[in-house]
């Protein structure tokens, strides 16, 4: 078994986390900031995007059962990587679409993806995923792990998470644990 992490923002970490937690290989995926200057950022801190945190995924994989570069495609697929600080209706430098690689040869698959998904055509403009080592994790608070798992009912997990999950699965279901 090669367990590697790597660290993935794409707007708000409870979309991120519910569907890379789905994906076979995946053994864990915390949500947390990086990418900011603040010690210890706090959830109210990030969210006012002073502290140049994203809100990111950190994900460990098992290598041997999904490559980097089927993960990092599933990614894309869960966000608009298109935009520039802004997902959907939440808009901010802590919303970005970012890549924090763990080591030079995750830089190198990531520069690859989005170079081959940007000639693929797929969406009509150019994919502005931030591509940067990480510095620091900070897992975020208790209560926003397994958030989607924990609180199926609420109305952002319901309007929000529910559908992209749906779709993810739908289009994704080699990826997915017993299926």
């Amino acid at each position: 078994m090669a367990i590697e992490s790597i660290t993935l923002g794409g707007g708000c970490f409870w979309c991120v986390e519910g569907a890379l937690q789905l994906i076979n290989g995946v053994q864990s995926a915390k949500s947390g900031y990086s990418g900011g200057s603040m010690l210890n950022p706090t959830y109210k801190a990030v969210c006012t995007g002073e502290t140049g945190h994203a809100e990111v995924v950190q994900v460990e994989f098992d290598a041997s059962k999904v490559d980097l570069e089927t993960l990092l495609k599933a990614f894309f697929a869960i966000h608009d990587p298109t935009t520039l600080n802004r997902q959907g209706a939440d808009i901010g430098t802590q919303y970005r679409s970012v890549i924090f690689y763990h080591n030079e040869d995750q830089k190198c698959v990531a520069e690859q993806v989005i170079n081959e998904l940007n000639q693929s055509g797929i969406w009509s403009d150019p994919i502005v995923t931030e591509v940067s080592p990480v510095d620091h994790f900070y897992e975020a608070e208790d209560y926003h792990q397994n958030y989607f798992s924990e609180n199926p009912n609420e109305r952002y997990c319901q309007f929000v998470i529910q559908p992209k999950l749906r779709k993810f699965v739908l289009e994704h279901k080699e990826l997915i644990e017993g299926e």
